[in-house]
């Protein structure tokens, strides 16, 4: 097993994982209308969180690239 294939399941768990967590904030938004504020701010943070840390890998990926 290599650096890269270890990488690449990260990745898919991080994309999977914050794609859960917006469905189950847009379900949640659905049925609870009371707390909608704190859903709404919630499915932000997760889709905040998914463009950040995709910026993150490619980052790293320039920086691998550069320095080779």
């Amino acid at each position: 097993m290599k650096v890269d294939d270890i990488t690449t399941g990260v990745l898919i768990i991080m994309r999977l994982g914050v794609a859960a967590r917006f469905i189950f904030c847009m379900l949640k938004l659905i049925g609870a209308e009371d707390e909608a504020m704190r859903y709404k701010k919630r499915a932000k943070n997760a889709v905040l969180f998914w463009i950040i840390a995709e910026c993150v890998w490619i980052i790293k990926d320039l920086a691998i690239y550069y320095y080779k």
